[in-house]
């Protein structure tokens, strides 16, 4: 799908905990057993570890959205790529990085609102389909060579808005296409496709920038996004019930806050994400530079690189804590081989982490504030890392990157424990 938050892509369970589990950040334990369920009974004959396929509507979901973030991710690395060929500046990256993700800032709060009011199917067609369009006329324009640093911001920040509006109807919709026992397996579905997609994409990405151009992966993306709308086109969502009492977007967007800050674990989490989306998550942004002019490797290196990090992210084994130190020692390198697998390292920890606080915030909430809850969790999550990553651009003015990187990660892991330390609601969770 066309957004990287895409990290965001776990998808939800009810209110009601899953048996033997508390209400709370799930353990790890009950996370994989969720994702595995045996359900001995079914007549799909489908194994059970696929067992939430056996909706038709799902199935066809998961296929289109696994193809197009494929797509996704293989432009998003031509993208940074693409900035430095055309300024070979840590700012501008940075800069590109935040005009690409700002509209998360604000369209995600009116997109969870829209997502609690709307038709989802019909809002999900039309972001997906201003995304292609987006990422085709890109293609047109980089393989004409006429494309500017200028035309790329723009481009970059309309397809920001089609994401950030695409990101809340996205999660909530998944509830809706399975039963409610085949909720957990949809849950670690959804992980793996987003983790195999984000190997794949970048792996494929590296190898296509440097045989076909960059302009070959924005139109590979293009093509990938005809995948989910036709998956969309064909599932037949159930028709949603409407609200007998019409709010506002505004009365409704007040009420989703007082909803989060009302549920302590809730707010607790918000505020840890925010923490680590600020000084963190704009790293990603920088990938391409320190690929090119730190470690001094060309376009397959940097796909190889950004495919480690996929692969750490299949494996649950560590969180935050563990990212921000692989993190800082990746800054410290000059070793290839070392930087890898230190990108592998991240990305474990990295999607470990985010699949931990999606899905507790999911099973917190109830339906009828789901779409406005993840409104506010994705805007902490994706609106944040654009003004991080405009401030660490800046500061790379007047700084070498990696120390402005090491900088920023070191603040997020003081803001990650004081939130953590401070929260008895966080402190008590299993």
């Amino acid at each position: 799908m066309g957004n990287e938050v895409n990290e965001v892509q776990d998808n939800s369970l009810h209110n009601t905990p899953v048996s033997g589990q508390t209400t709370g950040i799930p353990a790890i334990a009950d996370m994989v057993e969720a994702g595995a369920a045996v359900n001995a009974g079914s007549s799909s004959g489908l194994p059970p570890i696929f067992r939430a396929f056996r909706s038709e509507p799902f199935f066809y979901f998961w296929s289109g959205n696994f193809l197009s973030n494929i797509g996704t991710w293989m432009q998003n690395l031509a993208q940074g790529w693409l900035v430095l060929q055309l300024t070979n500046s840590s700012f501008w990256l940075g800069f590109i990085g935040f005009v690409a993700a700002a509209p998360f800032l604000w369209f995600t709060l009116y997109g969870g609102v829209i997502a609690d009011r709307a038709n989802k199917r019909v809002l999900l067609l039309c972001t997906q389909t201003a995304m292609m369009v987006f990422a085709f006329t890109m293609a047109g324009l980089a393989y004409f060579k006429i494309i500017t640093i200028a035309q790329l911001a723009v481009l970059s920040f309309m397809n920001g808005i089609a994401a950030a509006l695409n990101a809340p109807v996205y999660q909530a919709i998944v509830p809706q296409l399975v039963d409610r026992e085949d909720l957990p397996n949809a849950v670690a579905l959804n992980t793996v496709q987003f983790n195999l997609s984000r190997i794949l994409g970048p792996t494929l990405g590296g190898y296509a920038v440097a045989f076909i151009g960059v302009a070959g992966n924005f139109f590979l993306n293009g093509l990938s996004f005809l995948a989910v709308i036709f998956a969309v086109a064909r599932i037949k969502m159930p028709r949603a019930v409407k609200p007998t009492h019409r709010q506002s977007t505004l009365d409704s967007l007040r009420e989703g806050f007082r909803y989060v800050r009302g549920i302590p674990e809730m707010n607790g989490i918000v505020w840890m994400v925010m923490s680590i989306s600020f000084f963190l998550m704009p790293f990603i942004t920088f990938i391409p530079f320190f690929a090119r002019n730190i470690l001094h490797t060309n376009e397959r290196g940097l796909g190889f690189m950004m495919a480690c990090s996929g692969t750490g992210a299949l494996i649950l084994f560590i969180a935050i804590l563990g990212v921000m130190i692989g993190l800082l020692l990746f800054c410290a390198t000059r070793n290839f081989a070392i930087a890898s697998t230190l990108m592998f390292v991240e990305g474990f920890g990295m999607i470990l982490s985010v699949a931990i606080l999606n899905m507790s915030m999911q099973q917190l909430s109830n339906d009828t504030m789901r779409g406005r809850v993840m409104g506010i969790y994705t805007t902490a999550f994706l609106g944040l890392p654009p003004v991080g990553s405009l401030l660490a651009g800046w500061l790379s003015r007047y700084m070498p990157a990696p120390r402005a990187i090491t900088g920023m990660t070191i603040c997020a892991m003081i803001c990650f424990i004081t939130v953590f330390a401070s929260s008895r609601a966080l402190r008590e969770f299993d």
